[in-house]
């Protein structure tokens, strides 16, 4: 009889009558019987679910006669059923990656303690301060096998997991998952927390250079006899199964380099460690041979971490010597050689060896980049989906949607690329039939997907698309265009010559309008319109669409053409041009310029002038949005365009007045200063009021700092804005449209009547000349009788101090306008300190005291390296100081108001000591203590908390005033140093608590 038939016979014997389930029970529990069902080729249910029937049985808990649960008891019972999971566990030969697969982590968490008690491992003990090479082999492995599993559900924890469809919904059940996924959640939180033990418990184990053994059935046999029955041969040697000493090293560092790999995505060093293991496990299946492990690795698995590894641990001065795709990837994304990159994916679409997930997931990486703000990578972008898809044609995977998307506006260099990319990635020579097949559709199924004509030639004569498509092919591919469009001939090549493009055979005159209004290429609206008037003659085509505006002072030249055609030709150019400028889309607007200069030219002078003013406006927008934002000067040619345009002579030619603002701008903010001061002549500044006011500023600026004999322009420039500001009873509307902010009375120098906001808002972007112009607004603003707090400005006091006739200015829209100028000015330079300051003072003089704050903060902030540096006296100026003590005071912040006491040049320990006196403070109070550098103030916290009985603050301030650095005997770079070091932090925290 074996020895749990005889523990079985003899708890029996001595157990009292049990009900009929648990004599059930211990029957099927016979060893027999377990052991016949382990040795059935497939038992049912399989070995390692009875685990999970074993352990469930020994884990319930029990109720006693007053019917409270207890926990499960240990008895003869449950010791048996625990006997039994490990005998189970034994039989699989404790493979763990078995026993993860089918056990949830509470289950092998529960049968791996079980292995650590009956092997002998004191309960409580760390595993990390016990010498493994001391311990029994079966004791050692058990410790082994428990921080094995610990690492690996870690790192199996923090991959996604595809959530399974719920079935209906079943209270019981559901309350069950949610228990299992507490206790879950909770024992991984313990593994967590002793992971770095667990790492260490491995490491110790590479050091061990010896055989150790696991449990058998036989040996968990011996241990469940009586002490006195066993021999010790489960303490020492040989008993139980062996695992060699390179096969345990193998296992273990596999583990570890897959937990220093997860480790790594928040400590790149570490994916060193993790290199370095796994490479150690490639070597050691390599010398061994995969097939002698008792407990198996995926291979697999180790080739993607080891080229992972690789990858991640490369540095730039070998990326070009990376053999692999995935290192020469990851090192363009790193280095930002993106070009490089593109050419490394157009490549693989001849070996196709890069999976599509990963090349999707670069793509995605690339959009988000591009989303973020980097718009140099919507050409990569465009490039790596073209590639991406062309590798999915060839592979017969379905198109994906952001090549689409990506094609909705194809371009001639679009078209070029992808037949670039669609050539090098098919060798006709050795392609199969059955790629072949798949370029012809995808090239014959983008041709009939093109509306535009000469994209459509570009695909079919290139030379891919004839050896791909017969002639029959073709000849059907033409016939199906044909059907979808009669106008469509592909064998046709485009016209170059505007006037000698063929009228086309009619088509539904809804369709043509339609294709009018979206089109955006001077050659097809001609041909369009060529085709309308031949249908009929009574429509203007001009008309059709609300979207196309024309200035008024161009609209009734444009509309005494007597020709129809003509006129709605030229109209739409005009219209259609001018809205490519608004939405900055230049590339088009040009063409539609050129197109609408070279017929306006045969017929009408005075058109052509108006189209060679809207394309010196164009190239003015061009320069400015391309060279002109990163500080690049404009070409010499243009500069002279300009100046030409302001000095022009030419009668009767209609003018807009944008154009002259934005030259006058344009020369503004190039500090073209000479000639607006000297070189422009003089008849044009008393003509042009742009022209006028533009002299007035450059004059000013140039002379700024000058003395003040020097400033009579200033004065010139000063009684000019005053005259724009004057009031009447209405607002006053120009040609254009636009509605000035200030009432205005007519002004005998003809500055400005209706667009100057537009002029000193949108168009002025010199620092010194807004700066100019901000002092002076901020000046006028300042003389009203009324005013209570005057706003501070960089160079104010080169302004009269006063105006003859208050009574005539609107001083509520020179605030409007103060608040417009400075807002514009910071979308310019959010950095200006000045202008911070204005901004601060403004919401001060508004009472909006948080916001004052949070402005007078970022001043000091961005001209002292977020206060690492002292903030220059010119910036925190003792009136800043005060209105921030002011703010502090009116927020109820009193102890914030105490610590700004001291920034001022002589100490207010008035306002301090009244400050502090306030108990309803809205500040942190005593932890600002240790930013106080004035020791009489913190001598009179001293007494006062003393007075009040509040013993706690009373020492943190005694601790504050008992700093070394605060002695009044220290010298005095000392004590200044210590005061700067308080003034840093506190300025620091206080931009924490209002940025």
């Amino acid at each position: 009889m074996s020895a749990e038939a005889a523990d079985r016979e003899a708890a029996t014997s001595s157990r009292p009558c049990t009900p009929p389930q648990t004599s059930w029970f211990e029957f099927v529990l016979e060893e027999a019987l377990l052991e016949q069902h382990l040795q059935k080729p497939s038992p049912d249910p399989p070995p390692v679910q009875l685990i999970v029937q074993f352990l469930e049985q020994a884990s319930k808990p029990s109720v006693n006669e007053q019917n409270q649960v207890q926990p499960p008891p240990d008895n003869k019972r449950n010791r048996i059923l625990k006997l039994l999971a490990l005998k189970v566990a034994a039989h699989l030969k404790w493979d763990l990656d078995v026993l993860e697969k089918s056990l949830s982590v509470p289950v092998l968490n529960m049968l791996l303690n079980e292995l650590l008690c009956i092997s002998k491992v004191p309960p409580g003990t760390k595993h990390v301060d016990v010498d493994l090479s001391s311990l029994p082999p079966t004791t050692a492995m058990a410790i082994l096998l428990y921080n094995r599993w610990a690492i690996r559900t870690i790192v199996q924890s923090s991959f996604p997991v595809k959530q399974v469809k719920p079935g209906p919904p079943q209270l019981n059940v559901m309350n069950q998952i949610q228990q299992e996924k507490e206790l879950t959640e909770n024992i991984l939180k313990v593994l967590k927390e002793q992971a770095a033990d667990s790492i260490l418990v491995l490491e110790g184990a590479l050091k061990l250079n010896k055989d150790l053994y696991v449990h058998t059935i036989r040996t968990l046999d011996l241990l469940a006899m009586e002490p006195g029955m066993v021999n010790g041969e489960t303490e020492s040697s040989t008993a139980g199964l062996k695992i060699s000493a390179e096969e345990i090293q193998c296992q273990v560092c596999y583990d570890l380099g897959a937990i220093y790999f997860q480790q790594g995505s928040t400590n790149a060093a570490v994916h060193e460690k993790a290199k370095e293991k796994f490479f150690k496990t490639k070597e050691l299946i390599a010398k061994n041979g995969s097939s002698s492990l008792h407990l198996t690795i995926d291979e697999e698995r180790l080739a993607g971490y080891c080229q992972a590894c690789e990858v991640l641990t490369s540095s730039s001065d070998d990326a070009s010597q990376q053999a692999t795709p995935y290192s020469q990837i990851h090192s363009c994304m790193k280095s930002g050689k993106y070009q490089d990159l593109v050419k490394i994916f157009l490549e693989d679409n001849l070996t196709l060896s890069l999976p599509e997930q990963f090349r999707q997931s670069v793509l995605r990486e690339l959009f988000q980049k591009a989303q973020q703000g980097n718009d140099a990578l919507d050409e990569v972008c465009f490039k790596v989906c073209v590639c991406n898809t062309v590798c999915d044609v060839l592979q017969g995977r379905i198109i994906d949607i952001q090549f689409c998307q990506l094609f909705l506006k194809p371009s001639k260099e679009k078209i070029d690329f992808l037949l670039e990319v669609c050539s090098g990635s098919i060798n006709l020579e050795n392609a199969s039939e059955e790629m072949k097949r798949r370029m012809a559709a995808f090239l014959k199924n983008l041709c009939l997907g093109m509306e535009d004509l000469q994209f459509v030639f570009m695909i079919s004569s290139h030379e891919l698309f004839i050896k791909l498509l017969k002639d029959d092919e073709r000849k059907l591919l033409i016939d199906q265009m044909r059907k979808r469009s009669p106008r469509v001939n592909l064998c046709t090549k485009p016209v170059t010559s505007f006037y000698d493009i063929p009228a086309s055979a009619s088509v539904n005159i809804g369709q043509l309008e339609h294709q009018l209004i979206l089109s955006v290429d001077p050659w097809r609206i001609r041909q369009i319109l060529i085709e309308l008037h031949g249908m009929t003659s009574e429509r203007q085509f001009w008309t059709i669409s609300s979207k196309w505006e024309v200035p008024n002072v161009y609209g009734n030249v444009i509309l005494g053409i007597k020709d129809s055609l003509t006129r709605d030709l030229v109209y739409i150019l005009m219209a259609k041009g001018l809205h490519c400028c608004a939405i900055k889309d230049f590339v088009h607007a040009k063409q539609l310029f050129a197109a609408c200069l070279e017929l306006v030219t045969e017929f009408s002078p005075k058109l052509r002038q108006v189209m060679l003013n809207e394309m010196l406006l164009l190239d003015i927008y061009t320069h400015e949005a391309g060279p002109g934002a990163s500080g690049e000067r404009p070409p010499s040619d243009l500069i002279s365009r300009v100046r030409g345009y302001l000095e022009m002579r030419v009668p009767d030619i209609p003018l807009r007045q944008v154009i002259a603002e934005e030259c006058v701008a344009f020369l503004l903010n190039w500090s073209e200063n000479e000639y607006l001061t000297m070189q422009v002549p003089l008849p044009l500044v008393q003509t042009n009021p742009y022209v006028k006011l533009g002299q007035l500023l450059a004059a000013t600026c140039k002379e700024l700092p000058g003395p003040k004999e020097s400033r009579r322009t200033a004065k010139d420039l000063w009684e000019v804005v005053v005259q724009i500001c004057s009031v009447s009873n209405q607002h006053k509307r120009g040609n254009d449209g636009r509605v000035s902010l200030i009432k205005h009375r007519e002004s005998t120098l003809g500055i400005m009547y209706s667009s100057w906001e537009y002029f000193f808002f949108s168009l002025l972007q010199e620092p010194l000349v807004l700066t100019t112009i901000l002092s002076l607004f901020v000046k006028l603003h300042n003389v009203r009788e009324d005013i209570v707090n005057d706003i501070a400005a960089e160079h104010i006091s080169i302004w009269p101090s006063s105006i003859p006739n208050l009574q005539s200015v609107d001083f509520e829209a020179v605030a409007i306008t103060v608040k417009e100028l400075v807002s514009y000015a910071l979308t310019i330079n959010a950095n200006n300190h000045f202008w911070l300051i204005i901004q601060a003072d403004i919401y001060f003089a508004t009472n909006q005291y948080s916001a004052a704050l949070h402005y007078y903060l970022q001043a000091g902030a961005v001209c002292s390296d977020f206060f690492n540096k002292m903030v220059p006296p010119d910036v925190y100026t003792d009136q800043v100081i005060k209105r921030m003590i002011k703010c502090c005071s009116l927020l109820n912040c009193h102890t914030q108001v105490a610590i700004l006491c001291q920034f001022l040049r002589e100490v207010d320990y008035k306002t301090a000591f009244k400050a502090l006196q306030e108990q309803n403070s809205h500040d942190a109070m005593d932890s600002y203590y240790e930013y106080i550098w004035d020791v009489t103030i913190l001598e009179y916290l001293t007494y006062l908390h003393h007075k009040r009985g509040e013993t706690d603050k009373r020492q943190i301030a005694i601790k504050a005033i008992g700093q070394t650095e605060l002695n009044a005997s220290n010298p005095e770079e000392v004590l200044q140093l210590a005061a700067q070091r308080r003034k840093k932090k506190f300025l620091q925290a206080m931009a924490k608590l209002y940025f």
